[in-house]
């Protein structure tokens, strides 16, 4: 049985502004007021995992221990089939130390060359408590990936991810028509079924 979330108050366990307001967002219909660790000045922790749910744990363990507050982290990335996985989890590396995601998706797409263009997105949700519990999520999205990138309204590599089915890209969707779909969609399903809802 899963732990369910009790609090009014959730610590974001993440610096990326665009993931932040997502799931603020995806949590407002349950009454969690968000926080994230930018606003609150926390360092990022070395995610040092070999696994999504890995790194996700780092992150929200560190944030729960730091606050004194059940804290919530993303840890997502794009798995391409053409390059055995990569990006994967280290996807925000080939946006560079600026985290220049232009960077990335030239990278990705470069690197596929005349390549098979499936892929998926992968977001892994892990709530921690500061006792140390966790519960860990999993959601995926698969769709192919086009070029040049398209959309103005997603982040990350949105521009460049068109999702099974559809033929506009991430970028281009409406943010309540992502959310109805996304990798980050079927995360929260699991997560919100298992520790907010009564």
């Amino acid at each position: 049985m899963a732990r369910k979330f009790t609090g009014e108050k959730l610590i974001i366990a993440s610096h990326n502004q665009g993931k932040v307001r997502e799931i603020g967002d995806l949590l407002r219909p349950f009454g969690a007021q968000t926080v994230s660790v930018g606003d609150l000045g926390y360092p990022i922790p070395d995610e040092d995992g070999s696994t999504f749910i890995e790194n996700a744990r780092i992150k929200s363990l560190a944030a729960a221990k730091a606050s004194g507050l059940p804290s919530l982290s993303d840890d997502s990335g794009l798995s391409v089939d053409a390059l055995d996985g990569e990006p994967g989890i280290d996807t925000a590396l080939w946006a560079g130390p600026d985290r220049n995601f232009d960077v990335a998706m030239r990278r990705v797409i470069k690197a596929i060359g005349d390549g098979d263009r499936a892929a998926h997105f992968v977001c892994a949700l892990s709530l921690a408590w500061p006792d140390g519990h966790t519960e860990d999520f999993e959601g995926k999205v698969y769709g192919d990936l086009t070029w040049p990138m398209r959309g103005e309204k997603g982040f990350g590599l949105d521009p460049i991810f068109i999702p099974k089915g559809q033929t506009i890209t991430f970028a281009e969707m409406d943010p309540t028509d992502k959310h109805a779909m996304s990798h980050r969609a079927d995360a929260f399903r699991q997560l919100v079924d298992a520790c907010f809802q009564s």
